[in-house]
């Protein structure tokens, strides 16, 4: 589906490739961001789009010499994980409910960390920079080094699953964790206080900025980088450790060679060239999609999966949705839905089914055929995954 221009009277345009009206406070919200002086040509709207904190969850913010902190987020890095192995779904005949249990008891969920923490994570070449970040996470590092390889909560989850011809996959969501949220709340503070100082006329306060060329930008790009390459390899850690697991299961333990590996962010800021010019695109629930790049588009807990390849669409700013979207807050979905609908939900899959996972119930989340269907010229799809295993943080 190509893009429809919204209607918004703002200085730069908003591209939607969502098929929904925008409602009162979306629609605010892609405004708002829209007549920022530094915005670089246009704001693009994935099919996924929904509310967020100063700028939309689903958007895709191209700036000029300058960076929105709290349009990046306080899950600095949050994105997916997927890795393809040699095996097929008969292998995994009574193992299910065994390779859970096992996830379970080797990746830390919620609030929880590592008690023991393996070498390849002290042996993290980026722990020797800990000490440049912002000094308001100085005592952290101890913290950060314990929750390295930790999936955290809310929509983190880690599942098994298999494609069309029965292949099996590997997935999983997560983030910066504790480190990363901390990181963004600092340079957030420090930049509604400048935004405050300067008497700086924002229609929202979530959205002060940074400018290039200032120790504040600058020292927001290193901890945002660093933020960023924890979490990525934060995912490499936990797969490492659920390749194992079922690897354990399947093959006595034997290591096997990934038949493909995908490894992608979708909450973060990164220097691109663009309609010829050098920018900052700042993907807030969105995932790179140039030419050929591989990425991952989940469902809910119980719905469909997509690995795709991207297309290179520069009006979306090579970019593709990250998710189904939310279609209810976590507080209406638990109002609306009991545990009975939510083992109705995910009939077939082998994971909680009880009041705590609410919120995360398929039907708190828009349908994700539809929300593929609005993006044919963002992305091709590659696979499509339907989990038989959930582990939710």
């Amino acid at each position: 589906m190509p893009y429809e221009k919204l209607n918004l009277s703002t200085p730069k345009p908003v591209l939607s490739w969502a098929n929904h009206r925008l409602e009162h406070q979306e629609h605010k919200m892609a405004k708002n961001v829209a007549s920022l002086p530094f915005v670089f040509k246009h704001v693009a709207l994935m099919p996924d789009v929904h509310l967020g904190k100063g700028a939309l969850v689903g958007s895709v913010i191209a700036t000029k010499e300058a960076i929105i902190p709290a349009a990046v987020g306080v899950d600095i890095g949050c994105g997916m994980c997927a890795v393809k192995m040699p095996f097929v779904a008969e292998r995994l005949e009574g193992k299910l409910k065994k390779i859970r249990q096992d996830i379970e008891a080797s990746i830390p969920v919620g609030f929880s960390d590592n008690k023991d923490i393996e070498k390849s994570v002290t042996n993290w070449q980026n722990w020797r920079k800990f000490k440049e970040l912002h000094p308001g996470v100085k005592n952290l590092e101890s913290k950060a080094l314990k929750q390295m390889g930790s999936l955290g909560g809310g929509n983190h989850f880690i599942e098994l699953c298999l494609d069309t011809e029965n292949n099996v996959w590997l997935m999983l969501h997560s983030g910066s964790r504790h480190i990363g949220n901390k990181l963004a709340q600092c340079h957030i503070d420090t930049a509604k206080e400048l935004a405050k100082l300067a008497d700086t006329k924002l229609p929202d306060l979530d959205l002060a900025y940074f400018v290039t060329g200032t120790p504040e930008f600058a020292a927001y790009w290193r901890d945002l980088q660093w933020a960023q390459n924890y979490a990525r390899f934060n995912r490499d850690v936990m797969m490492a450790r659920f390749k194992r697991i079922v690897e354990k299961h399947l093959v006595g333990g034997k290591p096997t060679k990934p038949l493909l590996e995908v490894n992608c962010h979708h909450n973060y800021a990164e220097k691109e060239v663009h309609f010829g010019e050098e920018i900052y695109v700042t993907r807030k629930g969105a995932v790179r999609a140039q030419k050929e790049d591989y990425g991952i588009i989940p469902g809910s807990m119980g719905a469909k999966s997509f690995i795709v390849k991207g297309k290179g669409n520069h009006e979306s700013y090579c970019s593709c949705s990250h998710g189904a979207g939310r279609l209810m807050s976590r507080t209406q979905a638990k109002k609306r839905f009991s545990v009975d609908d939510l083992v109705k939900q995910t009939e077939g899959v082998e994971c909680r089914k009880d009041g705590g996972v609410i919120d995360e119930i398929p039907g708190a989340y828009k349908s994700i055929e539809e929300v593929m269907n609005q993006q044919t010229d963002l992305v091709e799809i590659v696979a499509t995954l339907k989990q038989v295993v959930c582990v939710k943080g």
